[in-house]
């Protein structure tokens, strides 16, 4: 399941992966509420916290979070991931350079520092 985290800053599309997360979390949360975001303000700051296993993505999951990518990809501003899961945190360090806007994993215990970020303060 993934949900908004509702004490977010307006200009950031903040979610929680817990349990199993399935295409229609996308089509049902995710994709309204970036939407309702990135038409207020013209780019989408991005934070998602996965506390889940990347296993608990279903492949339609993996597909709609996928096609978020591409139907969004000239208004991505920042993307953070927040993890423990070092691979993860690696991996979207990495995909910063691939992509526009700018990636950045945090730990859990900087979910304060990755909101913020994510924000732009």
């Amino acid at each position: 399941m993934i949900k908004i985290i509702e004490n977010a800053p307006d200009n950031v599309a903040a979610f929680e992966a817990v349990n199993e997360v399935t295409s229609d979390d996308f089509e049902q949360v995710v994709f309204p509420h970036v939407k309702e975001v990135v038409a207020k303000y013209d780019e989408l700051n991005y934070l998602l916290v996965l506390n889940t296993a990347l296993s608990d993505f279903s492949a339609g999951a993996w597909m709609q979070d996928a096609l978020l990518g591409l139907k969004n990809i000239s208004e991505w501003n920042r993307v953070a991931i927040v993890t423990d899961d070092e691979t993860i945190i690696g991996f979207t360090d990495m995909f910063s350079k691939m992509m526009p806007g700018t990636f950045r994993g945090f730990k859990k215990s900087l979910y304060d520092e990755a909101m913020n970020w994510a924000a732009g303060k």
